[in-house]
């Protein structure tokens, strides 16, 4: 995507990261599987998030290029590499994935093969003109939903994500809880998303989770199924704001600092592939924001060569530290227990 790309690879003043790894003996760090296939539906949004590492923005004169939203011959050719090699989850993300014309018809052939669907959400997305019947349309082919929500205050909130985005998130979030998302018994699973509004480590899943369930619950009479924690990668629009608030070299050294063996052996990019909206390959969502395609000889969803993606050695940079600082972070969450 052209207008992104703020981010280090590697620099001087920071530990190699294959130095690390290599120090622990996990160099390479080599896939093993593709459980599941993530696609990237395009930068289009209807916010612009102070931590967004794909820098998303509401399509416009300042926004992504409209060429930059995923067409439906990728999405055709993945349903085809879907069938062809048995893969059985899709995770769906953007921008606002629902923004791309496609998105509709992409989930429901996804849910006529009988796919393990996730699509995420930033929740706002849900209220705009023309999205009011989205959360049905989830409900209807039981998507899983995972849905961004920086913190359970309203301050916290509208600082990342600009004001009233908050009471738009809970108002989202009651919508969904009325269609039994969140609820005990319904097979509707809604998991929250959370990552720190500033240049920290997140803190344990399990004290965070308790914390917003607690707080949604006595405030706001909301439901849900699971709470995820994200480190923020210094990458996009995330970096920027390190780089002006004179925090990026105290913060890389906070994630190097907390290394965690046990999350790189777990890194979600072991069994995953990110697809582009231009159909290119990358071993994660964030390498995809800086251009990192997957070291195979021909990364892109024509070419699909499931032996060579399975065995393939995984593209790292400074940015993996985020992935594996603490109890290790993922777009399921920690990946470690061992902090």
């Amino acid at each position: 995507m052209a207008k992104h790309g703020r981010y280090l690879l590697r620099d001087s003043r920071f530990k190699p990261f294959e130095d690390t790894l290599e120090e622990y003996g996990l160099s390479p760090i080599v896939a093993s599987s593709v459980n599941t296939l993530q696609i990237n539906m395009g930068a289009a949004c209807n916010m612009s998030c102070a931590h967004c590492h794909v820098e998303a923005d509401p399509v416009g004169p300042d926004g992504p290029d409209k060429d930059e939203q995923m067409g439906r011959d990728v999405l055709e050719q993945s349903l085809r590499v879907i069938d062809t090699f048995k893969i059985r989850t899709v995770d769906i993300t953007g921008g606002a994935p629902e923004m791309n014309p496609n998105y509709r018809w992409f989930l429901k052939e996804c849910s006529a093969q009988g796919l393990c669907i996730i699509t995420r959400t930033n929740l706002s997305v849900l209220l705009e003109d023309g999205y009011e019947d989205m959360a049905a349309f989830f409900a209807a082919r039981k998507v899983e939903v995972v849905a961004s929500l920086p913190y359970y205050t309203s301050t916290v909130t509208d600082r990342v994500r600009g004001a009233g985005a908050f009471d738009r998130s809970i108002k989202a979030l009651k919508l969904l809880n009325d269609l039994g998302y969140g609820k005990p018994g319904t097979g509707l699973s809604l998991s929250l998303l959370y990552n720190p509004a500033g240049a920290y480590v997140s803190p344990s899943q399990g004290a965070i989770e308790a914390d917003f369930r607690r707080r949604l619950k006595e405030d706001y009479d909301i439901y849900f199924t699971n709470l995820f924690t994200l480190i923020n990668m210094p990458v996009g629009r995330f970096f920027t704001f390190l780089e002006r608030s004179g925090n990026l070299e105290q913060y890389i050294n906070r994630l190097i600092d907390s290394f965690n063996p046990e999350a790189a052996s777990n890194a979600m990019c072991k069994d995953l592939i990110s697809v582009g909206w231009d159909g290119t390959l990358y071993d994660c969502d964030f390498n995809q924001m800086m251009f990192l395609k997957c070291a195979v000889e021909y990364p892109t969803i024509w070419d699909f060569d499931l032996k060579a993606l399975e065995g393939r050695r995984i593209v790292v940079g400074l940015h993996c530290y985020a992935c594996m600082a603490g109890a290790g972070s993922s777009c399921g969450g920690e990946t470690s227990k061992k902090n």
